[in-house]
């Protein structure tokens, strides 16, 4: 198991402003400029997980339930955890739902746990373990936070493996790489926040709020208030992915998930559309950045700093 906090304990500016990073028992305690940002979470769980994300002005930014119990949260969908990877349908598998015949994502080992003056960084190895014990294939992750209190960054990268024979990720709007935001930011009102103000969504093409869902762009953005204040996240995906730019299962409820693989659901083609194979032995990695914000989508700059992510 990979850890290399110590590395810098010695520079007073790691703990206070930079990025440290704790393995405490099943989790790592990831605090930003000397404050809890989120936990990761890998121990036990149908897959592993951040929560909470904590944005700028310490707002509390996804779902507390199902992790905890909170006052005027929704109880739908609880395999919606926060922040997490996951599809549900890989050679037929449902890796997404907390069903009874679900399949989990089975964490394995870290390759690194790095905190940073700039950044810190989990590295780590997972089986997608069917439920019938079945390992349908294997993955690599790399978690990198990053930026500052006031507008912090995660960059998750996924690298699927197809080490145990061919893998068809199959056609399912049931997926991929998804927040579950808070009860206050959502496009619509929950039952608890009748007459309350609600969020917003618009993506990189201009598409805004309900029509974003199912659509194709570069990002998209997901803002509205928590507690009185406007608060967003932006997620990008990467020009190099697979089947850039991707569509977007993003939920006026407060689910905002990129998916490459949707087609059918999305655009109404025939059943298969989307399933993208690979090959036995072959691999296929997806990049993604989440950048958390203050205002809107034009008042944090968002069309900008997605230029500069293509740029690195």
């Amino acid at each position: 198991m990979g850890c290399a906090t110590a590395a810098d304990k010695s520079s007073p500016t790691a703990e206070n402003d930079g990025v440290k990073l704790t393995q405490q028992d099943g989790k790592v305690r990831v605090e930003m400029g000397g404050k809890l940002f989120t936990e990761y979470y890998f121990k036990d769980v149908s897959r592993p997980f951040l929560y909470p994300i904590i944005g700028p002005g310490e707002s509390r930014m996804t779902r507390n339930w199902p992790m905890q119990e909170a006052e005027n949260e929704e109880h739908d969908h609880p395999h919606h955890r926060s922040l997490w990877y996951a599809h549900g349908a890989v050679n037929g598998q449902d890796f997404w739902s907390e069903s009874a015949k679900a399949g989990k994502t089975v964490h394995e080992k870290f390759l690194e746990v790095t905190s940073g003056k700039k950044s810190g960084v989990i590295r780590s190895q997972n089986k997608w373990v069917a439920k019938d014990g079945t390992v349908v294939a294997t993955d690599d992750q790399t978690i990198r936070f990053s930026g500052s209190a006031k507008q912090p960054i995660i960059d998750y990268d996924v690298t699927i493996h197809a080490s145990n024979g061919e893998v068809k990720m199959g056609d399912t709007k049931e997926g991929t790489m998804a927040i579950r935001l808070a009860e206050t930011m959502r496009l619509t009102h929950n039952k608890f926040n009748k007459g309350k103000p609600t969020g917003h969504i618009v993506n990189s093409e201009g598409v805004q709020d309900g029509a974003t869902w199912g659509k194709r762009a570069a990002w998209c953005d997901y803002y509205g208030p928590v507690n009185d204040k406007i608060v967003g996240v932006a997620m990008f995906d990467h020009p190099k992915n697979p089947q850039h730019p991707t569509w977007w299962h993003v939920r006026d409820y407060g689910l905002f998930a990129a998916n490459p693989y949707g087609v059918h659901d999305f655009e109404r083609k025939p059943p298969g559309a989307g399933n993208y194979v690979i090959p036995a032995g072959k691999s296929v990695t997806y990049r993604y950045r989440f950048v958390f914000h203050e205002g809107d989508e034009k008042q944090a700059g968002i069309a900008e700093l997605y230029k500069q992510y293509t740029a690195e």
